[in-house]
C-alpha cells in the first residue's frame, strides 16, 4: 500500500454527479459490466484468476475474450467482474459454481461539536495502546494526506503500524481510467475519515464559523484509505474490490458512507456481500442508512447508522427591508449583503425558460445582466447554484423537506454565495413582501452557530425503515451525528473495540445499540424506523453489561428458514450446508439486539421472541427486566430475572407482546434489563403489512 505523510488542514466539499457505466461494443453487440459472485474462497490447485478466465472462456466470444475480464476478487472472497453480452450473462448464470450474477451499477457517497455532545469529551477515558493499534478502513472518495487531521503527531511507534497515521491507500478505476491515485479530489472521503480517526486540530473553523478543536472519535487510530468513489459516484465493481482488499489487509473496522437507491437481496448487493465476508473475519462494517428515502443498508451483520443533529446548529438570518427577520439554514461564510440590496424573482429575470423553471432558478434560466448586484428569490434551494453561475449577489430560497414530521432536522449546506434557505411558510412571507413592496430590499447575514435545544433529531435526508428485504430486522440500527459536522461521520465501534479488542463484531454492535439514548417516539411518526435503538452513546457502550451475540451459524439458520437454497448458501459461507426439509423461520428469530415483527394483519396480534444474552460485566450479577406499558399492548418476559455467576455466561429468555394495531400504525415499545447500574435496552417493534 502506498504511504503518504500528512501536515496541513484540508476542507473540501463533495459534489456527486450521476454517471452510468459506458457499455462496450464488439462486433455490433453491446457488452455491459456484470459482477459474477462465486462465494467464499476455496483452496484449489488453480488460481482464482485462472479459474475466472476459464469460466469466461466457456461463454465469451473468443475475439473479445482478452478484453472481457475487468477484475478478479480473490483475496478475501471469490468472484469477478467482466464485460458480457446479455446472452453470455445468461449462460454464466446457469454455471454450477455461480451464486449470482448482476449488472454493475453506480452507488453514491452519502453525508467539532459532535463528540462533546455525545459525551466523548477530549479528556474521556481511553485505552491509548489498543486505540493506536486499531486500523480503520475507509471506503470512499480517497484521502487528502496533507490534511492536519492526518498528521502523525503524538502517535506511538508500534510494530504493526509504525508511527504513520495514514498507513496506506489504494485506488480503483475499473470504469474511470483517469483516476490514477488515492488522492481525494471530492472531499467526502477526507471528511468521513477525519471524524472517524482524525488527529487533534486546534482552532479549526469554517471561515470563523463553529470554531473549536476538530478531532476524530479515535484520534490515535490508524487509517487505511480505499478510493472506490469519485465525483461520478462509486462503481460497484470497485466497491467490491475495496472490500476484497480491506479484509485481506487486516483492518479492524470498515466504514462506508455509500449506498444505492434501493435495498437488494444478499446475493445482488455488493456491500452486503463484502460486509458478510468481513464479518466472517471478525471485522465490523458500519454503513450510513442512506440519503434516498428507504433504508438500503438492511443486512443484520452491518451496523446501519442514521444521521442526526447535535446541540449546535448553523443558521443564516435574512432581514427584510421592513425590519422582519427570518432564520434560514445554510453555511454562509460571506459578510452581510446590506439591507439596501434590491431583490428580484427568478421568474422575472429569465428570458430562456418557462415560468415554473424560472421560479425555481433552474440551471441555465437566469439572465446575467438582470441578476448582477441583486438577490434572487428561488422557489427551490437548488437554485442557489444557478444564482451563483449567473453572478447574483445572493439568493433566498425555500427549503425542500424530505419528511414533513414536526421533529425532523434539516441540514445547513455550504453555499458558494450569500444565501439562505427558509422554511416554506417564511419563504411565502418573503414572497408576499416582494409582491407588495415597490422597491423590495433585504439583507443576508453571515452564518452563526446557535444552540439547538431540540437535538438529537434525525435528519430529513436520512433514509428510514422499514426493512423491505428482511422485514423482521429493524433498520437503521442507531443514529449518530451527521448534520453540520466540521469534519465527518464516525465509526464509534472503533472506540469500543479499543477497550475490547477481542469482542466479536456482533458484541460491539450490541453494546452500541443497547446503551443508546432513548428517543421520544411521540416526536417522530416513524419512531424506530427513523432512529433504530436510539442515539449513540459511545462512553456507556464500553461497559454494556450484557450483549446479544450473533454468529455465522445463526445467519445460516436464518437464511435456511427464509427458504434459501442449501447449495447457494454453501458457496456463500464456504462450508457444507444442508437446510432441513420443511425448515421454516423468520428473521425475527435471529439473536438481534432489537426485536421486530412484520405482521399480516391490521387488527390484533401476539408475537413471540427468544433471545440470549452474554454477561460481559461483573461475574456475579443479577438483572431485572422492565418493559414499556400501553393500553394498546402487553409485554411478558420469562424469566424476568437473570442471575449470572461468571463472565461470558449466557442466559436465554422469551418475550411475548400482544395487542392491537391502531389505524395501521406501528407499535413502538421496549424492554430493559438492569443490574441497578447498567441498562440494557432493546426496542420492540410490531408493524402491519400496510405500513
Amino acid at each position: 500500500m502506498a504511504k503518504f505523510n500528512s501536515s496541513k488542514i484540508f476542507i473540501l466539499l463533495i459534489l456527486s454527479v450521476v454517471a452510468l457505466i459506458t457499455p462496450i461494443h464488439s462486433s455490433d453487440v453491446e457488452r455491459k459490466v456484470y459482477i459474477v459472485y462465486i462465494g467464499n474462497l476455496v483452496e484449489t490447485d488453480e488460481s482464482p484468476s485462472s479459474y475466472h478466465f476459464n469460466m469466461l472462456q466457456e461463454v465469451v466470444d473468443s475475439r473479445f475474450l482478452t478484453k472481457s475480464l475487468v477484475r478478479s476478487y480473490k483475496r478475501s472472497f471469490n468472484g469477478f467482474a467482466a464485460y458480457l453480452t446479455d446472452q453470455e450473462q445468461e449462460k454464466l448464470a446457469g454455471h454450477e459454481k455461480v451464486v449470482s450474477i448482476f449488472p454493475s451499477t453506480t452507488f453514491y457517497p452519502q453525508t467539532t461539536r459532535s463528540w462533546d455532545f455525545l459525551g466523548l469529551a477530549e479528556n474521556v477515558h481511553r485505552n491509548p495502546t489498543a486505540e493506536s493499534d486499531t486500523i480503520i478502513g475507509v471506503i470512499d472518495t480517497g484521502i487528502w494526506p496533507e490534511s492536519e487531521s492526518f498528521n502523525d503527531e503524538g502517535l506511538a511507534l508500534l510494530p504493526r503500524n509504525g508511527k504513520d497515521k495514514l498507513i496506506g491507500a489504494r485506488y480503483y478505476n475499473s470504469q474511470s481510467p483517469t483516476v490514477d491515485s488515492a488522492r481525494d479530489k471530492d472531499g467526502h472521503g477526507s471528511h468521513t475519515t477525519s471524524i472517524a480517526a482524525g488527529n487533534y486540530v486546534k482552532d479549526a473553523s469554517f471561515y470563523g464559523i463553529a470554531q473549536g478543536i476538530a478531532r476524530g472519535g479515535v484520534p490515535s487510530a490508524r487509517i487505511a484509505a480505499y478510493k472506490a468513489c469519485n465525483g461520478d459516484g462509486c462503481q460497484t465493481t470497485d466497491l467490491l474490490a475495496a472490500f476484497d482488499d480491506a479484509i485481506a489487509d487486516g483492518v479492524d473496522i470498515i466504514t462506508i458512507s455509500v449506498g444505492g437507491d434501493y435495498p437488494s437481496q444478499l446475493e445482488n448487493d455488493v456491500i452486503a456481500i463484502g460486509s458478510l465476508h468481513a464479518f466472517q473475519k471478525g471485522i465490523l462494517v458500519t454503513q450510513s442508512a442512506g440519503n434516498r428515502g428507504t433504508v438500503s443498508s438492511v443486512m443484520p451483520w452491518i451496523f446501519t447508522v442514521a444521521a442526526s443533529s447535535t446541540d449546535r446548529g448553523i443558521v443564516t438570518k435574512v432581514a427584510l427591508g421592513n425590519g422582519t427577520l427570518f432564520t434560514g439554514k445554510t453555511v454562509n461564510s460571506f459578510s452581510s449583503t446590506g439591507t439596501s440590496v434590491p431583490v428580484v424573482y427568478g421568474k422575472d429575470v429569465s428570458s430562456r425558460c418557462n415560468e415554473l423553471s424560472a421560479l425555481s432558478c433552474h440551471p441555465g434560466c437566469l439572465d446575467t445582466d438582470l441578476v448582477k448586484g441583486k438577490i434572487v428569490l428561488c422557489s427551490l434551494f437548488g437554485g442557489v447554484k444557478e444564482a451563483f453561475r449567473a453572478g447574483a449577489l445572493g439568493s433566498v430560497s425555500s427549503q425542500r423537506l424530505f419528511f414533513q414530521s414536526p421533529a425532523v432536522a434539516d441540514e445547513s449546506s455550504v453555499v458558494p454565495l450569500a444565501a439562505s434557505a427558509l422554511n416554506p411558510n417564511d419563504f411565502q412571507v418573503v414572497q408576499s413582501y416582494f409582491n407588495s413592496t415597490k422597491s423590495p430590499k433585504l439583507d443576508i447575514l453571515k452564518s452563526e452557530s446557535v444552540r439547538n435545544l431540540d437535538a438529537p433529531l434525525v435528519a430529513s435526508f436520512s433514509s428510514r425503515g422499514p426493512n423491505r428485504i428482511l422485514t423482521d430486522i429493524l433498520k437503521p440500527d442507531i443514529t449518530a451525528p451527521g448534520i453540520e459536522i466540521l469534519a465527518a461521520f464516525s465509526p464509534m465501534a472503533a472506540y469500543v473495540k479499543s477497550f475490547h479488542p477481542n469482542w466479536s463484531p456482533s458484541a460491539i454492535k450490541s453494546a452500541l445499540m443497547t446503551t443508546a439514548w432513548k428517543m421520544d417516539p411521540t416526536k417522530d411518526s416513524l419512531a424506530e424506523f427513523s432512529y433504530g435503538a436510539g442515539h449513540i452513546d459511545p462512553v456507556k457502550a464500553v461497559d454494556p453489561g450484557l450483549v446479544y451475540e450473533t454468529f455465522t451459524d445463526d445467519y445460516i439458520k436464518m437464511f435456511c428458514g427464509l427458504g434459501y437454497d442449501s447449495a447457494k448458501l454453501s458457496k456463500i459461507f464456504g462450508v457444507n450446508i444442508t437446510c432441513s426439509a420443511g425448515q421454516h423461520g423468520r428473521s425475527k428469530d435471529l439473536n438481534y439486539p432489537s426485536m421486530t415483527s412484520y405482521i399480516n394483519t391490521s387488527v390484533t396480534f401476539s408475537e413471540y421472541f427468544t433471545r440470549t444474552v452474554t454477561n460481559v460485566g461483573l461475574a456475579n450479577s443479577t438483572y431485572k427486566v422492565t418493559t414499556s406499558t400501553s393500553p394498546d399492548y402487553n409485554i411478558t418476559v420469562t424469566p424476568n430475572i437473570l442471575t449470572f455467576g461468571a463472565t461470558n455466561e449466557k442466559k436465554s429468555f422469551d418475550v411475548i407482546i400482544s395487542g392491537k394495531i391502531n389505524n395501521g400504525k406501528m407499535v413502538s415499545s421496549l424492554l430493559e434489563w438492569s443490574d441497578g447500574v447498567r441498562k440494557v435496552r432493546s426496542p420492540i417493534v410490531v408493524y402491519p403489512n400496510n405500513l
